[in-house]
């Protein structure tokens, strides 16, 4: 009879590489340093996993990084909460600095690829279209609109300058792109005019007056 899989191998395998990835980053992740920090074996990791790269993969997709579940009843709030958990997100070691060099080492292997973006980007992107079609239902947006585009016109902006670094991240740029967008996407409840941007500002102006003062 075959041996039964030692699942506390499997755990320990994906902690160490989720670790080690905030420690060391991606271009300095090794299998003899995911394997002592594990305390097993390379042999035994390559039984469990094709490459590296399948590795990373997985211990990326099992983290929930980004992904929240938010339904206020309010269309601006719900979606600056998700662009505020991908700015976050973004920030992670584990995502936002791993994250380019692993999309450029998966474009010769469109299996693994396709996995990633069922694996780890689908549950953000679902979680993020639910609070659209709540948006829609609400009157908020309009109907007929190509959701998965307004998806990307709402992340691209903080997957952009999280890459890039080529203008500032701060806490207040997920309200900004929201206030923008549901001007275009909007029927006027999201909108800068409506009560959700309203309502943002005077929450950042209230917490911006209570820090203490150096």
């Amino acid at each position: 009879m075959a041996r039964r899989r030692d699942e506390r191998i499997d755990h320990a395998v994906l902690a160490a590489v989720t670790e080690l990835l905030r420690e060391v980053g991606y271009p300095g992740l090794t299998m003899e340093a995911i394997a002592q920090r594990a305390g097993t074996t390379k042999p035994a990791i390559r039984r469990r996993w094709q490459s590296q790269k399948h590795l990373v993969v997985e211990a990326m997709a099992q983290g929930r990084v980004g992904v929240v579940e938010i339904d206020t009843g309010c269309t601006h709030c719900d979606l600056v909460g998700h662009l505020e958990a991908l700015r976050v997100a973004m920030d992670d070691p584990t995502f936002g600095l791993v994250l380019p060099a692993l999309v450029a080492d998966l474009a010769d292997d469109p299996q693994l690829r396709e996995r990633f973006l069922t694996e780890f980007w689908a549950p953000r992107r679902e979680a993020c279209v639910a609070s659209l079609r709540k948006g829609q239902a609400r009157g908020d947006l309009r109907t007929g609109l190509d959701v998965d585009l307004v998806l990307d016109l709402f992340a691209a902006p903080i997957v952009f300058r999280a890459l890039f670094g080529h203008s500032g991240l701060g806490p207040e740029f997920p309200e900004d792109v929201v206030c923008a967008l549901l001007s275009g996407t909007g029927t006027g409840g999201g909108t800068r005019e409506g009560r959700g941007c309203e309502q943002h500002r005077a929450l950042r102006a209230h917490s911006a007056s209570s820090q203490p003062t150096a």
